[in-house]
């Protein structure tokens, strides 16, 4: 029996497709018009209608993004050579499983890098942290990793557990690493622009440098600023780079009035159409302060990634 491809009548709604694929529908506007992922035909109502082979397409854009390339290196490419880096990274998969259950579980990591930060240890912190990328690939390392190891290290802290010096030498070490990760990714002239700061007063910067990683990965061209920088500073970069958004993180809120401020007068100097996203357990905190003034709230790393793959959420019809 001669073997039958995926039919090409458009008979699929976009819920349908996002159920099948498990892709948000905002997700799916997206990669269509940005980047051309596919093209669904329009009923006579104008809703989209999908093939099965745009749903094998997707599906497929689906697999290799979520292993850590970016929609935009891979939209474009022809179904096979999506299903060819597929299977690559299933191998890869299974070629660290072994050695990650043996001796490399996030658990065990956290749990060695406490360690070694209280003994002051830099070399072997190092060692284990940049170790733990190469094992885990950069995406569950950021999330399996340095986000809990962050917030572990700031309760150790707040518990006396671990010392001033200890948990600056863990936030320093830590911070270098994830930016190394961010500047290992490469983005071409046309890919959308993102600013990453703290602003004034802010001088816990590491959140920031996951979230300028996480936007490396997933494509974006990051402006990492750094910490500690007035409103005005940001959003003169964000002008002069032409910035699709502004990401800022705020873990403490000491003085609710000045860091509103700081946000009022970032979101004035900024054009309607740049968007801002705050993150971080201070941003929590501000989370209505913030909506008020047309501002996002990325509570947790999975809400920031979200964030990114809708383009910021705007111009999503």
């Amino acid at each position: 029996m001669k073997a039958v491809g995926p039919t090409l009548v458009a008979r699929h709604p976009i819920a349908v497709v996002a159920e099948r694929t498990g892709l948000s529908q905002d997700v799916l506007r997206v990669w269509e018009r940005r980047y051309g992922a596919v093209e669904p035909a329009r009923g006579a109502g104008g809703q989209r209608r999908y093939t099965d082979a745009d749903i094998e397409r997707l599906t497929m854009l689906h697999a290799v993004t979520a292993a850590g390339r970016s929609i935009g290196q891979v939209a474009t490419l022809p179904l096979e050579t999506l299903a060819a880096l597929a299977e690559e990274d299933r191998v890869a998969r299974e070629r660290r499983a072994f050695p990650a259950a043996a001796s490399h579980d996030a658990d065990g990591i956290i749990t060695n890098a406490l360690a070694f930060a209280r003994a002051l240890d830099v070399a072997r912190l190092e060692e284990a942290l940049r170790r733990a990328v190469a094992l885990m690939g950069v995406s569950a390392f950021l999330d399996g990793v340095a986000a809990p190891l962050l917030r572990r290290a700031g309760a150790e802290w707040h518990a006396g557990r671990m010392s001033p010096s200890q948990e600056h030498l863990l936030s320093s070490v830590l911070h270098d690493i994830v930016l190394a990760t961010m500047r290992s990714f490469t983005t071409d002239d046309s890919a959308q622009r993102i600013v990453v700061a703290t602003l004034a007063g802010e001088r816990h910067v590491i959140g920031a440098a996951l979230a300028a990683a996480i936007a490396a990965m997933e494509g974006w061209r990051v402006i990492y600023l750094g910490a500690d920088l007035p409103a005005e500073e940001v959003a003169s970069a964000a002008r002069s780079a032409g910035a699709r958004a502004v990401a800022v993180s705020i873990v403490y809120v000491d003085d609710r009035r000045r860091v509103l401020d700081e946000l009022r007068a970032l979101r004035s100097q900024l054009p309607a159409d740049v968007s801002i996203i705050a993150g971080g357990a201070g941003a929590e905190s501000l989370a209505a302060d913030l909506a008020r003034m047309g501002a996002r709230t990325a509570s947790n790393l999975a809400g920031w990634l979200v964030e990114l793959r809708a383009g910021t959420g705007a111009d999503v019809t």
